[in-house]
């Protein structure tokens, strides 16, 4: 049996009529799609399928959570998920996944497997940036990325990243380091100032 047979909807021998599927995804499901940013994962699928003769109209509904690592202090953080996700499939000549609302898959197929249809919306619902709430990032990590970063001195993206490593840290304390990425004032300033103070 393939990895993923447990998720092969036999289209061509469902009668007219509304069918339910319902999935279970672990961690299994997660190593086996060689998925670099969830970890593990407890997540129901409730799958639709409704014939309606000419096409199929498949109904997803994801709801659960997944492990991902956090980007900030590499700690385990759980994400959830609800969303749904529909799509119509219909039989044709060749595969086409052109549009976003219609896959054509051809007529020797008897089955369509949904594993990587599934996979891709949680994906989709995965933020590019993943960190902890507010306060929850292991703190000492937090603290040794830190110290390391401010050797960089005046690189803006870096200035940029402990302000934000203050903010999730929960930290209310100032950091000394974050201060010497002012830039020095222009003395030309100054002496534009007094004329000001004197008026």
């Amino acid at each position: 049996m393939g990895k993923f047979s447990a998720f092969k909807l036999p289209l061509k021998s469902l009668p007219a009529g509304s069918h339910d599927f319902d999935y279970r995804l672990d961690k299994e499901f997660f190593l086996n799609m060689e998925s670099s940013d969830i970890r593990d994962g407890s997540i129901d699928v409730h799958a639709t399928v409704n014939n309606k003769g000419q096409y199929f109209d498949l109904n997803f509904e994801i709801k659960g959570e997944v492990t991902l690592l956090c980007d900030r202090c590499l700690d385990e953080m759980q994400w959830p998920i609800d969303t749904v996700y529909h799509i119509a499939v219909k039989y044709g000549q060749n595969f086409n996944d052109d549009s976003d609302d219609l896959l054509v898959i051809p007529e020797s197929d008897s089955y369509l497997n949904v594993a990587y249809m599934i996979y891709d919306t949680i994906a989709l619902n995965i933020p590019i940036k993943h960190v902890h709430p507010l306060g929850k990032c292991n703190r000492a990590m937090s603290s040794l990325l830190r110290k390391h970063r401010a050797t960089a001195i005046g690189d803006d993206e870096m200035q940029d990243d402990i302000i934000d490593d203050e903010i999730f840290d929960g930290d209310d304390t100032v950091d000394d380091s974050a201060a010497t990425f002012q830039e020095p004032a222009d003395p030309r300033w100054n002496e534009l100032k007094k004329l000001t103070d004197n008026i």
